[in-house]
């Protein structure tokens, strides 16, 4: 594949961290991403239409179970244990009831939503509380997720709805209202109202969208803020903190930003065990207020946090805690308005330091992506792109593994119109890199986890502009990574801001570890205009000029006379003839290792594939052909089997399919691996061949039907089927 040309050279090794988090943890890579207001302010009447068709099919669906007087049961989220739990079932006898049945005068929401009512039962989602409380700060996010128009009493039919971001639109979840559970007792979350429900049903929603509740154990707190804005989310280790952090948060806080914060764990035997001063380990808080106050003491200026535990006990005993003597070290002004400020309980103030000692991650969901760059406001240009990692061609793994990591998803971004406001005279372009695995709470009763995930950013030669081809291997054995997230990290989503020159670049989006298969979806952001687009769209077949020679080789006599004696005197063989010639010709190519010549299931394909004339046998003329092709690919199979084990990797198969060739798109390639490769993700000369048939019989079938040459092609049923049955 071209080493010589690096001869002397040394490839180049990049450190790629790696951070496991256990899954009640709150940590996430650092950078932000535009959220969906982004998405409303370029489609906002697309959004608009979406919107009135969502409230329409709820209300019809709500005006149905009016009419007929039944109280709704959702048949997708059913009243029972599959929607509890899919691993362990509780221990406690649970009811499933409707508010009626609860108390007396049941209300959907009572004086206005608000934190108070948010209390945890006995399900581990306090990220998901902690995320709820700050939604409640913003009246207006609050009432997109939690739609008013709900009640007990007014159309009232046990059906109710809520509304969440999910992979780049917004979704309506509808739900009825029976709910979980114990002596007549809610089981999970509740407000401290005993008559009010917007949380739980809440609560309940967001289950449904992740298939029980049981799947919302454990998670973080920037996971359920994405979900609740579609906002740009940012994290920071408080350790790294850069020193104007409380000035950050003051302005998010400020442009109703939601913010979490939470102490790491490194065990599980830490987990919500209490440190000296009362702060739960592992346990997400939510941040509701900054406050800077004049001391006592002259030309002296304190700042302090407001905080909530969504468990509304186990409070802060440090200084500023309820009735500690820090209280007396600012004027009865400030000390008056901030006691007033600390609504229930569950809230307490910390002095800012302190926070930054104690706690070790903050996470910050902004409403637009320029929240915390400044008081002006930017307009962003936005990609969205779906892609997946598959075993055995796509699922590279990180720069730690060079021989796969070239075969991972590529994503070409040009940036070519420079920022309004370049620091020290220096020219470039803001982009925000964020990359999201898609589905794997919902997939946790198969057993899946999040995968450890991150990306690379290469910056593409002046000479390779324009080409938008996958980048091969010996790019990045020889070339440094322009941009990388800090670390690799087992969460929903890594993002990232960069300040880059303007130029051509590639992005990599991969697992830690190859081989691993999942759903994603990557979003790049820029302040100015640009360019994104998937590499390697461009499908194709390279078409030799063939010199055909008059006389016979030795070669082509030799295997005449072996076709003549099977073939007999019509000189057309069929599946299992074929089977037999291949085996004999083989037999005297010894550097074309083969164990037992080819199957008759792969000859049946190269007579479907190679049968020009439909006769369902080959004649000697397309039997020379296959024979030429077979030839040629067998020399490339030869250079990629390095290991002379009669087999490649599925990895190299792209660089052979190329060779021979043919140019294919990571969609292709991703079906090749699966319909060829074994179990150990090798490709044996058998397959090979019969992949490379196969593509030639196809591309040969399409160019034959696209009469004018447009890329199109239209089949009737009977046509299509003809063409596939028999190939």
């Amino acid at each position: 594949m071209g080493d010589n040309k690096h001869e002397g050279r040394v490839p180049l090794l990049e450190n790629t961290r790696v951070k496991v988090l256990y899954e009640t943890q709150t940590s996430f890579s650092p950078g932000d991403y535009a959220p969906n207001s982004i998405y409303s302010a370029i489609l906002s009447r697309n959004e608009a239409v979406k919107d009135a068709k969502r409230l329409k099919t709820f209300l019809e669906l709500r005006d149905k179970y009016v009419t007929k007087k039944v109280l709704f049961e959702d048949p997708l989220f059913p009243a029972n244990d599959s929607s509890l739990f899919y691993s362990q079932k509780p221990s406690m006898k649970i009811e499933w009831k409707r508010p009626s049945e609860i108390c007396e005068n049941p209300q959907f929401i009572v004086d206005g939503a608000n934190r108070t009512d948010i209390c945890q039962g006995e399900l581990g989602d306090c990220w998901l509380l902690a995320a709820i409380a700050c939604l409640t700060l913003n009246e207006k996010l609050l009432y997109r997720v939690i739609p008013q128009d709900q009640s007990f009493t007014e159309n009232y039919a046990g059906i109710f709805h809520f509304q969440f971001w999910r992979y780049g639109e917004w979704i309506d979840v509808v739900v009825d209202d029976r709910i979980p559970t114990c002596n007549n007792q809610l089981m999970f979350t509740k407000s401290f109202r005993i008559n009010e429900f917007w949380s739980a049903l809440l609560e309940k929603a967001y289950a449904k969208l992740h298939g029980s509740y049981e799947a919302l154990k454990g998670g973080n707190t920037l996971e359920a803020m994405e979900d609740f804005t579609g906002g740009v989310t940012e994290y920071f280790e408080l350790s790294e903190a850069p020193g104007e952090l409380y000035n950050i948060m003051r302005k998010a806080l400020e442009r109703g930003s939601l913010m979490g914060c939470a102490i790491d764990i490194f065990s599980a035997s830490e987990m919500e065990s209490q440190t000296r001063h009362g702060l739960v380990k592992g346990h997400a808080y939510s941040i509701i207020a900054l406050e800077e106050c004049d001391g006592v003491a002259k030309d002296t200026r304190i700042r302090l946090i407001r905080l909530r535990n969504p468990w509304g006990w186990v409070l802060w005993k440090g200084p500023w805690s309820a009735n500690s003597k820090e209280w007396s070290t600012i004027s009865i002004a400030d000390r008056e308005n901030l006691k007033k400020q600390t609504l229930v309980s569950s809230e307490f103030w910390m002095s800012f330091e302190d926070f930054k000692r104690n706690f070790t991650k903050l996470e910050m969901c902004n409403l637009t992506p320029d929240t915390l760059q400044g008081d002006e406001r930017h307009s962003w240009t936005v990609s969205v792109h779906e892609g997946r990692w598959v075993r055995g061609s796509s699922a590279g793994g990180c720069r730690n593994f060079p021989d796969t990591f070239w075969t991972n998803p590529q994503y070409w971004l040009e940036l070519y119109e420079e920022d309004d406001d370049p620091e020290d005279g220096e020219v470039v372009c803001t982009v925000v890199v964020a990359l999201m695995q898609k589905g794997r709470r919902m997939q946790r009763y198969q057993g899946a986890k999040f995968l450890t995930i991150g990306f690379s950013i290469y910056e593409v030669p002046k000479e390779m502009w324009g080409v938008n081809q996958h980048m091969q291997k010996d790019f990045f054995l020889y070339t440094a990574s322009k941009a990388k997230c800090k670390t690799y990290i087992n969460l929903r989503e890594v993002t990232e801001r960069f300040r880059l020159p303007p130029g051509q670049y590639v992005i990599i989006p991969t697992t830690f570890e190859p081989h691993e298969e999942g759903e994603f979806i990557l979003r790049v952001f820029s302040e100015k205009q640009s360019v994104s687009e998937e590499m390697e769209t461009t499908i194709g077949i390279a078409q030799p000029q063939q010199k055909v020679s008059q006389e016979e080789t030795e070669e082509e006599k030799q295997f005449r006379a072996i076709y003549q004696q099977i073939a007999g005197e019509d000189m057309e063989i069929c599946a299992s003839e074929l089977k037999t010639i291949i085996k004999n010709v083989l037999t005297k190519h010894s550097e074309i290792k083969i164990k037992e010549g080819f199957s008759l299931e792969t000859c049946r394909s190269i007579i479907a594939l190679m049968d020009t004339d439909g006769s369902g046998k080959l004649n000697l003329q397309e039997f020379k052909h296959l024979w030429r092709k077979i030839k040629e690919w067998q020399l490339i199979f030869k250079r990629f089997n390095k290991d002379k084990s009669s087999s490649i990797s599925s990895f190299e198969m792209r660089n052979a399919v190329s060779d021979a060739g043919f140019q294919l798109n990571k969609q292709l390639y991703d079906i090749i691996a699966m319909r060829y490769a074994d179990e150990h993700l090798n490709i044996d000369f058998d397959s090979y061949i019969c992949c490379l048939v196969r593509l030639e019989g196809m591309f040969r079938a399409f160019n034959a039907f696209d009469k004018d040459g447009d890329g199109i092609i239209k089949l009737n049923v009977l046509e299509w089927l003809q063409l596939t049955l028999y190939s």
